[in-house]
């Protein structure tokens, strides 16, 4: 009987150890990012990014997704797009880049796709976000892009 006690008690402990996260930081994400990650928004840009993110979802200005994303850009929606940088595997989003450049969107990466679905008041981790210009957050947005346009560009 004493045991078995102990066994679920051990049991317990291995549980609660299990759900404690361990919180990267901004330099442990960058680490784990694809080669083809850039521009890469900076840690206070990222941060900039998210809470946009979290008021774009209230006012339905968000595509979240490699479908609805892809979907919006080649209806010539405009916004801008941000990218997670540790995709895997990379031809999920390798074409995107090239999406955004010829439909004049401008793009740039974070360093974690679970970062991105937070941002979006989701367990689920999100790949690819679109936000669209809405007057509820006009002035968070020209902020984002703002930041965006500063980032240094590979081409």
């Amino acid at each position: 009987m004493v045991a078995i006690k102990e066994e679920v008690v051990a049991m317990e402990e291995v549980e609660q150890k299990s759900e404690v996260k361990v919180e990267r930081s901004y330099e442990e994400k960058c680490s784990l990012m694809i080669p083809i990650a850039k521009p890469l928004a900076t840690r206070k840009l990222a941060k900039k990014l998210y809470k946009c993110n979290k008021q774009a979802v209230q006012a339905k200005g968000v595509r979240r997704g490699t479908k609805e994303v892809c979907k919006s850009l080649r209806k010539g929606e405009k916004g801008y797009v941000i990218i997670a940088g540790d995709v895997s595997p990379i031809d999920v989003i390798s074409h995107f880049p090239v999406l955004c450049e010829e439909n004049k969107v401008p793009y740039c990466y974070v360093p974690c796709k679970a970062d991105v679905g937070a941002s979006l008041n989701s367990n689920m981790p999100c790949s690819i976000v679109m936000v669209l210009k809405k007057d509820e957050y006009k002035d968070k947005y020209k902020e984002c892009l703002k930041g965006i346009k500063e980032l240094p560009s590979i081409f």
